[in-house]
């Protein structure tokens, strides 16, 4: 069993949405200056990196982080490429993809992902998102949890409706995924937040943010 870390590292050169704070990874006691320990801060949004979106993210609606259903976060989940020429993914696009029905977390494999392999640390606007009708597509044949590979599930400045289009109806949104050494097929996903109570996201630590694959490429639960 392969075991495949697709959550970003989490460094102050990472990139973050516009407007965001940049991540503050500071030593604020340090040995090699005398202290009996190390002991870091860190300070970022909760939207850094590899991270998920709860709905109060955009609905304001009390549905926080700490209230995601374990059992919609974690179990099996298809990976599905889109092509490198699609800029955005419509439900013509999902038709074509040959998602398996009854798939209840989906994950988004775009062109985005050689974004992380230059080591950029600049916000990148024209990454590859869903359409509002892509979304109402996941809602109708009920996916449960959607996840890409940029900070963003929507196109740069239409974040409000298609957000809103999948965290209504409870879908949970997972962004910032480093896909670039999964294949197509299917896989388990253990996609484990911070319990952050009271948050509208919940950014991941490394240890937790894996996929599994089968030697058969079945999903195993």
């Amino acid at each position: 069993m392969r075991i495949y870390d697709i959550s970003l590292p989490i460094s102050p050169a990472i990139p973050v949405w516009l407007g965001d704070p940049p991540v503050v990874l500071e030593r604020i006691s340090s040995m090699d200056a005398g202290a009996h320990d190390n002991v870091s801060r860190l300070e970022c949004s909760v939207h850094t990196g590899t991270h998920v979106d709860a709905p109060h993210h955009f609905l304001n609606d009390g549905r926080t982080v700490d209230t995601l259903s374990l059992d919609v976060l974690t179990g099996s989940v298809q990976v599905i490429r889109i092509p490198d020429e699609v800029g955005l993914i419509t439900s013509a696009i999902l038709d074509q993809a040959k998602v398996r029905a009854g798939t209840l977390r989906l994950l988004l494999k775009t062109r985005n992902s050689s974004i992380w392999g230059n080591s950029a640390s600049e916000f990148v606007r024209d990454f590859v998102a869903l359409s509002i009708d892509g979304a109402d597509w996941l809602v109708k044949t009920g996916v449960k949890l959607v996840g890409i590979d940029y900070l963003s599930i929507a196109p740069f400045k239409q974040s409000l409706p298609i957000h809103r289009a999948l965290l209504e109806p409870g879908i949970v949104i997972l962004e910032g995924l480093d896909l670039r050494a999964i294949s197509p097929g299917f896989y388990d996903l253990y996609c484990l937040p911070l319990n952050l109570v009271g948050s509208d996201g919940g950014s991941r630590t490394r240890c937790v943010d894996r996929i599994k694959k089968s030697c058969r490429k079945a999903c195993r639960i």
